[in-house]
């Protein structure tokens, strides 16, 4: 996080924190629950260049951010207040190793009996900086994913293991199903669950 982007509001209490992307199958931290959620007004895009988990500067992956407009379903996880400055700076330390994302607070919706709107922390990515791809067509996508790799593993697992999630939580997203349908033509051999990288 740069030392001059101001703080969202991280005040005392139990922490929600919105997985969209790999936080959903690796989150990587302790919580209380998870809960399926929806959050309005920015929708889950392949639209970040990765220059280190899932790709390199010369040979960029492509992975996950919330960038404006529409919906997104994923998964919202609590974290007990005694974890909660533990677990941001873990997520500090994934997500943000080149900035690429605004970190904030959304409101979400959780899909359980209460249907209640909670406060929780998210990755939006930043349209201002050099690894946010913006809208890319589905053979762009397919040609970053095939060639991405890096310290987290290949792309191509790592889109793979995010779909597998998304149905696991009985929905789907259309262009990550089509890109994963692509990627299985080109590929039709293993799905592994890898290490993570982004949100």
């Amino acid at each position: 996080m740069p030392a001059n982007a101001p703080s969202p509001d991280l005040s005392d209490g139990d922490l929600w924190v919105f997985g969209y992307g790999s936080l959903m199958w690796k989150p990587g931290f302790e919580f209380i629950e998870q809960v399926p959620a929806r959050l309005i007004g920015e929708h889950r895009a392949l639209c970040v260049y990765s220059f280190d988990h899932r790709g390199t500067p010369e040979k960029p992956g492509l992975v996950l951010g919330l960038d404006r407009g529409g919906a997104c379903r994923g998964i919202a996880f609590r974290v007990a207040a005694t974890r909660r400055n533990d677990t941001i700076a873990y997520l500090r330390a994934r997500e943000q190793t080149t900035n690429v994302y605004r970190e904030v607070m959304r409101s979400v919706w959780l899909e359980n009996e209460a249907q209640q709107r909670v406060s929780a922390l998210a990755y939006v990515v930043d349209r201002g900086h050099v690894q946010y791809a913006g809208r890319l067509s589905l053979s762009e996508q397919l040609r970053f994913v095939q060639q991405g790799h890096g310290r987290s593993g290949n792309n191509r697992d790592y889109v793979l293991s995010t779909v597998a999630a998304i149905e696991k939580q009985g929905f789907r997203d259309a262009p990550l199903h089509q890109l994963a349908v692509m990627l299985h033509d080109a590929h039709p051999a293993r799905h592994p669950l890898q290490d993570a990288g982004d949100s």
